[in-house]
C-alpha cells in the first residue's frame, strides 16, 4: 500500500516536472535575464509585428527578464514590472542589473570595503560575476562590488540565500 501511495504522488508530479523541464525553442532557460541591444526597441502587446507598440525602449543595455518565448519572438518583463513583446534580435546575451537605490561600488566583497564610486538608482551596470551574495559590476570605467540584495536584474542562483 505505500508502494502505491509512493508512486500515485509520484505520477502526480511528473507532469508539473516535464512541464518545467520542457524544452524553450532557444533552448536557453525560462525565466533569464538579457539586455536590450540597441539604442530603440519596440515592446508590443503581441508576438508579432502586426501587434501594436505599447512601448518604445530607448536605452541600449536595459536589463529585461525572458518569461515566455516563441521562436522568434520573447515576452520579457521590465524593470518596472510591464510585460511586452520583444523579437530575438532585438536582445542580447550580455548581463546587466540595476541599483534599486543609491549603492556604493566597494572595491571588495564586504560592507566596509574602501567605496569605490557611488551608482545611482535605476544605473545600468555591466554584470561581471556574482559570488556569495555580492556581484561585481562595471560602469563608466568604475569597477567595484554590490552587495545582491541591491540589485535588480539577477537570477535566483545569483541572490544570496535566506
Amino acid at each position: 500500500m505505500r508502494a502505491l501511495r509512493c508512486l500515485i504522488l509520484i505520477a502526480a508530479f511528473l507532469p508539473a516536472a516535464a512541464h518545467a523541464m520542457a524544452p524553450t525553442p532557444s533552448g536557453l532557460p525560462v525565466p533569464r535575464f538579457v539586455t536590450l541591444k540597441f539604442t530603440e526597441v519596440n515592446g508590443r502587446a503581441g508576438p508579432s509585428p502586426n501587434h501594436p507598440v505599447r512601448w518604445t525602449y530607448q536605452r541600449q543595455g536595459l536589463p529585461v527578464q525572458v518569461v515566455a518565448e516563441t521562436e522568434n519572438w520573447r515576452r520579457v518583463m521590465d524593470p518596472e514590472g510591464d510585460l511586452v513583446w520583444m523579437h530575438k534580435r532585438t536582445l542580447d546575451g550580455a548581463r546587466a542589473v540595476i541599483p534599486m537605490r543609491d549603492t556604493a561600488l566597494r572595491s571588495d566583497p564586504a560592507r566596509d570595503s574602501e567605496i569605490e564610486a557611488v551608482a545611482e538608482a535605476g544605473a545600468v551596470l555591466v554584470l561581471k560575476r556574482c559570488d556569495a551574495g555580492w556581484c561585481r559590476t562595471e560602469a563608466q570605467g568604475f569597477e567595484g562590488w554590490i552587495s545582491a540584495a541591491d540589485l535588480w536584474g539577477l537570477n535566483a542562483d545569483e541572490r544570496p540565500g535566506p
